[in-house]
C-alpha cells in the first residue's frame, strides 16, 4: 500500500505565494464537456493519470541563452546545426522561454532528458547530446544553465538560484510538473582511456579503469541478449556498468536523486531498467517513497509488452511504471505502417490489461527519441492525428514527444538516430494537432473516466475502431477512422440520450437509446464525445485499488471497514468499486467523518443469490490522511464466505 500525502503546500499556503492563483481558485466549470477553459484544468490537485507528458530532448528544443552554447568544450558545439553528435545549444532558458506555449496547448507535466553533468569528449562522433553519459550526479551540466553559474546543488542548495531553480519555479507558478530522466544502470563509456569516471560534486569518486572499490561490473560486453544474467550484469554499448551489490554505489545514487527532489521535481523516468536486478529497484523505489511519498516513477524496458513475463513482473513488483512499448508497437504497425490486422492489433494489447496491477498508469506514446519518428513511417499528418487522439483518450498516460505538434521530422536514414532528434523549428499555436491536444489534455482532467476508468471496444474493424472509457456515471465515446469515408450503421456509446458535441470538431451527434445510428466518419477522422458525471469531493479522497481477485459475471467487489464511509462492516452499506479490467478494480471514497483517524477495512466479492465472499485475513489498518488524497494498493487475499 503507497499512500500519498497532501501537497506539501496548502491551498491557502499556495495563493499567498502565488497571488495570480487567487484568481484561477474562482475559475467555474466550464459550461459543458466540449467547453474547457484552459484555466480549469490547472486549478486541481491531481494525479499523474490524468497528466499530459511533453518530452523534450533538451539539446534540440530552444537555445534561450546563446552564452552557454559553446560550453567546457566549444569543439562539442555546432552553431550550425549540421553534425547531428555536437550540441546544437538547446537549453533550460529556452524551456523557460517556450511555457507559455507548451501550457497552451495543453502540457501538464516536462519530461526532460538528463540534467546531470555529462563527460565532454566524443565518443564514436558522438557527443552526450542527449544526457545519458553522465560524469557526476550531484552536478548540472553546464551547457543547460548560465555561463559562469555554479552547477553544482550541494552549492546552490540555500540560495537556489539556478536556471534550473527558476524552471522549477516557473512550471509550479504554472501547475506543471517536471519528470527527471535519471540512469542509475551505467556512468559513461571510454573516452581517450578514460571510462567509467564518476564524481560526488566535483570530488573523483569511482573510475573503471581503476575500481579498487568495486563500483562497477567487469563482464564485458553483452552477447546473448536472451541470457537474463548477461543482460543484467554486462555492459550495454560499451557505458560502465555499476555494480548494485556495492553498498556504497546505492547510497551514493539514492542521495543524489533525493536531492534534485528536494529541489522541485515532481517524477522520474529510469532509464535501462531492464538491465539491472528487481531487488535493486525495489530498494531503490521503496527508499525514494520513503523520502518523497507522493512522487510518480516510470521506467523504460525497452519493447517490453503485456506477454513477457519479465516486463510484467517488473511493472507489477518494481515499485515503478513502464513506458507501454507493447501499445506503441501496435500502434506504429496499424496506423504507420498499415498492418492488415490494422485496430485489431492495437485491441490485442488492451485485451492483455489484466497482466498488469496498473494498466492505467502505463506510459502511452507513438514515438520517443530511439526510434523513427511516427512520420518517418507516414508522414500523412491525419493519420498521426489519429494516433494522437488514441493514446490521448485511451487508458495510461500519454507522452507526446517535442515537435509532434509542428509535425517534425528527418527521414535521413528512415528517421533513425540521431535524425530523430532534429531542432524545434516552428511554434504555431494553430497546427490542427497543437489544437486537438489542448482540447484532449483538457478532457483528461476533466473527466475521470479518460484518466481513471475502463476500457471497453464498442465496434472494430481494421480501419475503424470506437471504444468508451467509463467511471461511475461519467463517460468518453470515441470513433477513429484510419481509412476513407464511412458510415458506421450503428454503434453504442454508453451516453445519455440527446444532443453531444465532439470534444476535437465541435461536430453535433445524436445519441438514441444509448446509440449513434449512421455514424459518418471522414477520412482519417476521429470523434470524441464526453459526458461527465458527479464527483467525488470530500475532504480526503482514498483512491482505493485491489487486484488479484477473479470476477464472474454479475459479481463486483466492494471495501467494508469500521467507519461510516465503509458502512461500519455492514455490507449492505459496503462502499463499491469499479471495474477497471478482470485483474482490477478501483474506487475513489470520500473521507469526511474519518478523515484524519486510524481505520481497518478488507475487501469482500458480492454475488448475486450467494452469500458474499470475504477476504480470509484480519482487517488492514490505515491512518487516513486529514486532508488531501490517498492511496491504497492492495491485493486480494483468498476469500471465505460469510
Amino acid at each position: 500500500m503507497v499512500q500519498t500525502p497532501p501537497s506539501q503546500r496548502s491551498e491557502a499556503q499556495y495563493q499567498v505565494e502565488n497571488p495570480e492563483a487567487q484568481m484561477e481558485m474562482l475559475v467555474e466549470t466550464p459550461r459543458s464537456d466540449s467547453d474547457i477553459d484552459l484555466e480549469f484544468l490547472y486549478t486541481r490537485d491531481i494525479e499523474f493519470r490524468q497528466e499530459t507528458i511533453y518530452f523534450i530532448v533538451v539539446d534540440r528544443f530552444f537555445d534561450g541563452d546563446p552564452q552557454n552554447s559553446e560550453g567546457p568544450n566549444p569543439e562539442l558545439y555546432d552553431p550550425a546545426g549540421e553534425d547531428w553528435g555536437k550540441y546544437w545549444g538547446g537549453d533550460l532558458q529556452g524551456i523557460i522561454d517556450k511555457l507559455d506555449y507548451l501550457k497552451n496547448m495543453g502540457v501538464t507535466a516536462l519530461w526532460l532528458t538528463p540534467l546531470f553533468e555529462q563527460v565532454e569528449a566524443l565518443f564514436i562522433e558522438q557527443a552526450a547530446i542527449h544526457g545519458y553519459w553522465i560524469k557526476d550526479f550531484k552536478r548540472l551540466n553546464p551547457r543547460f544553465i548560465r555561463e559562469g553559474e555554479n552547477p553544482s546543488l550541494n552549492q546552490t542548495q540555500e540560495s537556489r538560484n539556478t536556471t534550473f531553480d527558476r524552471l522549477i519555479t516557473e512550471l509550479h507558478k504554472r501547475n506543471m510538473k517536471l519528470i527527471l530522466d535519471i540512469v542509475c544502470n551505467h556512468s559513461n563509456p571510454d573516452f581517450s582511456g578514460k571510462k567509467g569516471e564518476l564524481f560526488d560534486d566535483g570530488v573523483k569518486i569511482a573510475d573503471f579503469n581503476d575500481d579498487q572499490n568495486n563500483w562497477y561490473h567487469h563482464y564485458g560486453e553483452v552477447t546473448n541478449w536472451e541470457d537474463e544474467w548477461q543482460v543484467q550484469n554486462c555492459e550495454l554499448s560499451g557505458l560502465a556498468t555499476f555494480n548494485e551489490n556495492n553498498p556504497a554505489y546505492r547510497q551514493y545514487i539514492k542521495d543524489a536523486i533525493k536531492q534534485w527532489l528536494d529541489r522541485g521535481v515532481d517524477a522520474l523516468r529510469v532509464d535501462t531498467v531492464k538491465h539491472m536486478p528487481i531487488w535493486f529497484w525495489q530498494e531503490f523505489t521503496g527508499d525514494i517513497y520513503l523520502h518523497r511519498p507522493d512522487v510518480f516513477i516510470f521506467g523504460e524496458w525497452i519493447y517490453s509488452t503485456p506477454f513477457d513475463d519479465r516486463s510484467v513482473e517488473f511493472a507489477n513488483e518494481s515499485g515503478m511504471s513502464l513506458l507501454d512499448f507493447g501499445l506503441c508497437v501496435a500502434l506504429r504497425s496499424a496506423l504507420g505502417q498499415g498492418a492488415e490486422g490494422g485496430f485489431h492489433e492495437i485491441q490485442k494489447i488492451f485485451d492483455a490489461d489484466h497482466h498488469y496491477k496498473s494498466a492505467t498508469e502505463l506510459i502511452t506514446f507513438v514515438d520517443n527519441h530511439d526510434m523513427p519518428r511516427f512520420q518517418s513511417l507516414n508522414p500523412d499528418g491525419s493519420m498521426l492525428k489519429v494516433a494522437i487522439a488514441l493514446v490521448m483518450t485511451c487508458r495510461g498516460i500519454p507522452c507526446i514527444y517535442y515537435g509532434t505538434e509542428q509535425y517534425l521530422h528527418d527521414d535521413t536514414n528512415g528517421g533513425n538516430d540521431p535524425y530523430n532528434r532534429p531542432m524545434m523549428q516552428s511554434w504555431d499555436p494553430d497546427t490542427e494537432i497543437y489544437s486537438a491536444m489542448r482540447r484532449l489534455s483538457g478532457l483528461r482532467r476533466l473527466n475521470p473516466a479518460v484518466s481513471m476508468g475502463s476500457q471497453w471496444q464498442k465496434y472494430i474493424t481494421p480501419d475503424v475502431f470506437c471504444y468508451v472509457r467509463r467511471y461511475r456515471d461519467s463517460r468518453c465515446f470515441v470513433a477513429l477512422n484510419r481509412g476513407g469515408d464511412v458510415t458506421v450503421p450503428e454503434v453504442e456509446t454508453d451516453l445519455p440520450d440527446g444532443e453531444h458535441t465532439c470534444v476535437i470538431t465541435h461536430n453535433k451527434y445524436e445519441v438514441k437509446d444509448g446509440k449513434i445510428y449512421d455514424l459518418f466518419l471522414e477520412t482519417r477522422g476521429t470523434v470524441v464525445l464526453s459526458h461527465v458525471g458527479d464527483r467525488v469531493k470530500a475532504q480526503t479522497i482514498v483512491r482505493a485499488q485491489v487486484n488479484g481477485v477473479q470476477t464472474q459475471l454479475g459479481e463486483s467487489i466492494a471495501i467494508i471497514g469500521d467507519c461510516p464511509e465503509l458502512g461500519n462492516w455492514d455490507i449492505a452499506k459496503a462502499y463499491p468499486l469499479e471495474y477497471i479490467n478482470s485483474n482490477t478494480w478501483f474506487a475513489e471514497i470520500p473521507f469526511d467523518e474519518s478523515a484524519g483517524k486510524l481505520i481497518s477495512y478488507k475487501y469482500v466479492l458480492l454475488r448475486e443469490g450467494q452469500a458474499p465472499l470475504r477476504e480470509n485475513i484480519t482487517p488492514r489498518r490505515w491512518v487516513v490522511a486529514s486532508e488531501g488524497t490517498v492511496k491504497w494498493r492492495d491485493t486480494w487475499s483468498s476469500g471465505r464466505e460469510s
